[in-house]
């Protein structure tokens, strides 16, 4: 792979991983470089939060079907032949919702990992493989779907970028907008947007490697996911657990709606219900309960959870 420029550190890097990749493309390459170059212009568009968005939907739908022509010789489909239903930027970009504890297992990982073919817990056709390099460097970058927003949450600065190649390359094309931080910091960032009811979600893009790549911490006002989440683009899965509630503890105070992000739950006749198909397992409901009448509970229906020690234990 040639290239008319003399690339920086962080990109070389992300060159060497990226020949390491199999079946990642030149295509692949060039949109990561896009996406991880510009990732505030990247989203905002995406989310048609920019004028671009409004004046180039042509050029992005063609851009669309060229990825999916990609993925589709991958699979071994005929060119013409159509990718499934519901497909397209679903099938690039998607995230796994995490509680508190597991977004915390994922920036406390002590060495590198190697984990492929997690169809099982990230139940998608691309992008889902664990690959942490030098896992203890993380970079916080503000928010690119906060920031495309006229009157965003705050705080910016809450997306963990996590290993390598991610971390560097964001770190130098995105100075102004990033800083490195250390595991301390980075849990902290955590329990204080738990804190303020947003949801974590670990985020896989297959332009990033096919890999997981950062911990997002989100609203549904800002987050283009969960936007697409509820227009009904599959774009999140389920945690693996669900919220349950006990209703003797249960003071109907109505905390837990006020902070799910989700819209999982009501109050019929002064007690707290879930509604168990929009309900993603996030926790933050439970941790916002005074009384201690919500909890989480395993739900097979909700997929597997995404937790490092368990998923690391098979290799001990």
């Amino acid at each position: 792979m040639r290239l008319p420029f003399v690339p920086r550190p962080s990109t070389r890097a992300f060159i060497r991983e990226a020949r390491r990749t199999p079946g990642y493309s030149l295509f692949d390459w060039v949109h990561g470089y896009v996406y991880g170059r510009w990732p505030h212009l990247y989203i905002a568009i995406g989310i048609g939060e920019h004028p671009i968005a409004r004046r180039a939907g042509p050029v992005i739908a063609r851009l669309n079907r060229l990825a999916r022509r990609g993925r589709a010789h991958k699979a071994g489909r005929a060119p013409d032949q159509r990718a499934p239903a519901g497909r397209g930027m679903a099938d690039t970009y998607h995230g796994k919702v995490v509680t508190l504890e597991a977004a915390t297992q994922l920036i406390r990982v002590e060495q590198d990992v190697n984990l492929g073919d997690l169809e099982q817990i990230i139940p998608y056709s691309t992008a889902r493989d664990i690959v942490l390099r030098n896992p203890d460097h993380i970079v916080v970058i503000d928010c690119p779907c906060r920031s495309a927003r006229a009157n965003p949450c705050l705080p910016l600065d809450v997306c963990l970028i996590v290993g390598e190649p991610f971390a560097s390359f964001i770190a130098e094309h995105q100075p102004a907008r990033s800083r490195w931080i250390t595991r301390d910091e980075a849990e902290q960032i955590l329990r204080e947007e738990h804190g303020r009811g947003h949801v974590h979600h670990a985020f896989f893009k297959d332009a990033m490697l096919g890999r997981f790549y950062a911990i997002c911490n989100c609203c549904e006002c800002c987050c283009g996911a969960m936007g697409a989440h509820r227009n009904g683009v599959p774009m999140l899965a389920a945690s693996g657990y669900v919220s349950a509630v006990d209703d003797e503890l249960c003071a109907g105070c109505g905390e837990c709606i006020d902070v799910c992000q989700f819209a999982a739950l009501s109050l019929v006749d002064g007690v707290s219900k879930v509604d168990w198909d929009a309900c993603m397992g996030c926790g933050v409901c439970v941790d916002h309960c005074a009384t201690g009448a919500l909890s989480l509970m395993r739900d097979e229906g909700k997929g597997i959870p995404l937790e490092m020690r368990a998923l690391l234990e098979p290799a001990h």
